[in-house]
């Protein structure tokens, strides 16, 4: 990103944009005049910290976005990055843990804002490996990075059957998160560009098939070595979180959707913890 868009009104307009919610909406609820927005954004005035915290808050803008927009305004930042030696800190993640733990052998996993994964459990790690075979050839520890593997040629899109329902419908939502975490952009558009390559062009959002309504929840199923498998899931973060780093991440839950899928996961995870061959 050009140095000349790390400014306060860009972040300002960018966030809200992210959010939807009009310059007119942003001015009822915080109880100025629609033209006080306009000047802030266009950088003809500036907002007191207070006022900016609160705007912050309204658009449900990302921590680590209302430091930045407070530093571009001239003020200290309000929230702190997690310090592991913190009590409360470790409290935190051990609840991370214990979620993983009581969802196994369930695949589940902690993503970070930028869709790094933190920690898997076992079902988790066993799923990755099944559907990303490339993962046993990269050094122990290194770093995955699920937008990268989605856009990877041997990921686990390549084992979707139904990718022309799940890929616009998720690519939508990246686009979504790229909208107000811009960073994401250029793995989001990679990720576009493999889509387009297996779909080819199309409308974005096309997926539930003419005639039939969507399903109350998106189910993504793969052809593997270990038969047909179908999941779909469920995101928990923390409630009202204070720090950078807690805030940045999210649990998925990842559930089986057929009882199929149920007794092929308990089987390899809580039998040998691999795949049959």
């Amino acid at each position: 990103m050009d140095d000349a868009t790390h400014t306060l009104p860009i972040t300002l307009q960018r966030a809200r944009k992210a959010s939807r919610i009009s310059q007119l909406d942003l001015a009822l609820r915080l109880g100025i005049s629609q033209r006080h927005v306009s000047f802030v954004e266009t950088g003809r005035s500036r907002p007191s910290r207070p006022l900016l915290l609160a705007w912050l808050q309204e658009i449900d803008c990302p921590l680590a976005i209302r430091n930045a927009a407070l530093l571009q305004a001239g003020y200290a930042p309000a929230y702190g990055s997690g310090d592991p030696d913190d009590p409360a800190w470790r409290q935190a993640h051990a609840a991370l843990a214990g979620l993983l733990d009581a969802h196994d052998p369930m695949p589940a996993l902690v993503l970070d804002a930028g869709w790094t994964v933190v920690r898997f459990n076992r079902g988790g790690l066993w799923l990755a490996t099944l559907l990303m075979p490339f993962l046993a050839d990269r050094p122990a520890g290194a770093p995955l990075n699920m937008l990268d593997a989605l856009a990877h040629p041997d990921g686990p899109v390549r084992s979707m059957t139904n990718l022309a329902e799940v890929g616009p419908a998720l690519l939508a939502h990246l686009r979504q998160e790229a909208a107000a975490l811009p960073a994401l952009t250029p793995k989001v558009e990679t990720f576009a560009a493999l889509l387009k390559a297996r779909l080819g062009p199309r409308p974005a959002g096309l997926g539930a098939s003419p005639g039939h309504p969507p399903a109350p929840v998106l189910t993504t199923r793969f052809a593997t070595p270990v038969g047909e498998l179908a999941f779909f899931s469920l995101f928990t973060t923390f409630g009202t979180p204070q720090d950078i780093s807690l805030a940045s991440l999210r649990l998925e839950h990842i559930f089986p959707a057929d009882p199929a899928t149920a007794a092929i996961v308990r089987a390899a995870v809580d039998g040998s913890g691999r795949p049959p061959r």
